[in-house]
């Protein structure tokens, strides 16, 4: 062992290192983003859960019930309805997480110490579902029954009706999501080293050559993965159902739908990255740095609603934050793209946006 040697080789893998941007921003970045987001984004502990209230009796008994709700912090008023009705419809299409349905006959109900006020969840997300209980367990134990908790509430009787997944089964959750997360990794990562290989090959001086043009090449590069991302998809799907149980409530079609919205911006992402990488070890780096923030914030993991305001702006950036509330609205709620809309349109411009920057930035040299 020749320590000159070796000093050498480890100076000269440090000055390496320094002149490698890249890797110097993620030995740095990746351990201040995960200090952030687990320290400062993450929170087990919901607040401000979309609500919807159906006050019927309109008393000020029934008032002084929701205000004592919405005094909890765990949920935020944001829509007034007239029927029960009406708020399955706003949980089904993902409006609202919960409605707070006070019947006409309230203050009987209260006197003769029945069921007064009956809480409905969506409980296609498990962690909402608990929150809603613990919401109806204001002072006292509450007492389960099957799918139905119940229990008096001062003087009230509180239920909580859970749709979509009464029985709490996590699969039913999980499984919908993992199509995304698997999408995201695999396709930002095949199209993040695709004109990086080409570059590193020697393929890219035959590209020079031909008369194929920027937005040629990159939506060739494109299509191939797409139709990689439909087997997948097409995957999970069956193994979900299979193993696992997970219900197709809404179109199957509307699932394809979805996924090809997610495969198409996380295929424009990728492209984006080989444009920027100058090596495919680069171009994973920078994969790996998307595929972190977009996993633990998109609602996959850890719940939205508990992230604060700032870093639920930041998460309508990532396409699986909107992929996630459509693949739960039509697999788990039965809902159609149509009704889903504002995420669809927000993938749609997700895409257009990251194809337009990477046929921007793409040159065919070799400089």
């Amino acid at each position: 062992m020749n320590l000159r040697r070796l000093s050498a080789i480890v100076v000269k893998e440090m000055r390496q290192m320094r002149r490698d941007r890249i890797t110097l921003a993620m030995i740095v970045g990746i351990p201040v983003m995960q200090l952030i987001l687990f320290g400062y984004a993450i929170n087990l502990n919901l607040r401000g859960l979309s609500a919807g209230v159906a006050d019927q009796a309109n008393t000020a008994g029934s008032r002084a019930v929701v205000m004592d709700m919405v005094a909890t912090g765990v949920i935020d008023p944001a829509v007034s309805a007239t029927a029960p009705q009406e708020l399955m419809e706003r949980l089904r299409r993902g409006e609202i997480s919960v409605g707070i349905v006070i019947p006409p006959d309230f203050e009987r109900r209260r006197f003769d110490g029945r069921e007064a006020v009956q809480v409905l969840v969506d409980g296609s997300d498990t962690v909402v579902q608990s929150a809603a209980i613990q919401l109806a367990q204001l002072p006292l134990v509450t007492t389960p029954t099957s799918n139905l908790k119940s229990q008096r509430t001062g003087e009230e009787q509180v239920s909580v009706v859970a749709f979509y997944n009464p029985e709490r089964r996590s699969a039913i959750n999980i499984v919908p999501g993992l199509i995304g997360v698997i999408l995201t990794m695999t396709m930002v990562l095949f199209t993040g080293v695709a004109i990086v290989r080409e570059r590193e090959r020697g393929n890219m001086e035959l590209l020079i050559a031909t008369p194929v043009s920027r937005s040629e090449l990159m939506i060739g590069k494109v299509l191939p993965y797409a139709a990689i991302g439909l087997v997948q998809t097409t995957l999970v799907l069956a193994l979900g159902v299979w193993l696992f149980e997970v219900p197709v409530r809404g179109s199957v079609l509307d699932v394809y739908l979805a996924s090809v919205l997610l495969v198409l911006a996380n295929l424009t992402l990728g492209l984006l990255i080989s444009t920027k990488a100058q090596s495919q070890f680069q171009a994973m780096q920078m994969t790996f740095f998307v595929f972190l923030p977009s996993i633990l914030l998109s609602g996959f993991m850890f719940p939205f609603a508990g992230m604060p305001t700032i870093v639920q702006w930041l998460a309508e950036l990532f396409p699986l934050t909107h992929f996630l509330r459509l693949i739960r609205g039509v697999m788990l709620r039965g809902a159609g793209l149509w009704e889903l809309w504002p995420d669809v349109l927000a993938l749609l411009a997700f895409t257009a946006v990251m194809m337009t920057l990477a046929i921007s930035r793409f040159r065919k040299r070799l400089d």
